[in-house]
């Protein structure tokens, strides 16, 4: 269970999180919905240790894993020379086994003998996922993970994303209101640095409109 109580963050006189107050359970997708400037980023930031809340808790278990939007990678690398590369920079033990199990888990077979510079977009997505699952995490964020990625790469990149929260609790970021319907259980709107809507995905009907009432104050 992963739990957010009351948590505010400012960054001088802006004030970027407001009173954040979530509980999200193991073997959830949340999608966080929202547009740029909204929080989404700042609250990440947060739940990974990167930065510290301003007031409020938050109770994250130790393994986390995260895949940040722009999929920082050694291109010069190849693609399993660079997970043991990470294995061995985070003390991660029998790594030789995870990793073969985790190239083929996110589909990476075909491509692993290749340098990552080599690989597509969407390969590139996949090394970046196994370097997050590398310590077996039970809380993993991803963020905008399917930017820039072919419609075919898009199907598969979503199905591994789902077939992952069934293990783990899973927070994808995001601002495309199709992956937040394709791949999450829950959509947490935020705007301004408040929730303005926490909802079950199969509850909600319209989910483009709840969107609009949400960021645009309709409602």
């Amino acid at each position: 269970m992963i739990r957010i109580e009351g948590v505010n963050k400012a960054f001088g006189k802006q004030q970027v999180l407001k009173d954040i107050r979530l509980d999200i359970p193991v073997g959830q997708v949340l999608g966080l919905l929202g547009p740029n400037g909204a929080g989404k980023s700042t609250l990440m930031k947060i739940l990974i240790g990167l930065w510290k809340a301003d007031s409020g808790t938050v109770m994250v278990p130790e393994r986390i894993g995260y895949l940040p939007e722009n999929n920082p990678l050694y291109e010069e690398m190849y693609v399993t020379e660079y997970l043991r590369f990470m294995a061995e920079m985070t003390q991660i033990a029998d790594w030789r086994l995870k990793i073969e199990d985790l190239i083929e888990k996110v589909g990476l077979t075909p491509e692993r003998h290749k340098h990552i510079r080599e690989l597509s977009k969407g390969y590139r997505q996949r090394v970046g996922l196994a370097q997050a699952l590398l310590g077996d995490p039970q809380l993993l964020i991803l963020d905008e993970p399917t930017t820039g990625l072919d419609p075919n790469q898009l199907v598969d990149i979503r199905a591994l994303i789902r077939s992952l929260g069934k293990e783990r609790t899973v927070i994808l970021s995001t601002h495309i209101m199709q992956e937040v319907r394709e791949m999450c259980d829950r959509v947490v709107i935020l705007n301004h640095g408040e929730i303005k809507a926490d909802e079950p995905i199969d509850q909600i009907q319209d989910l483009e409109q709840l969107f609009h009432d949400k960021t645009y104050g309709r409602i």
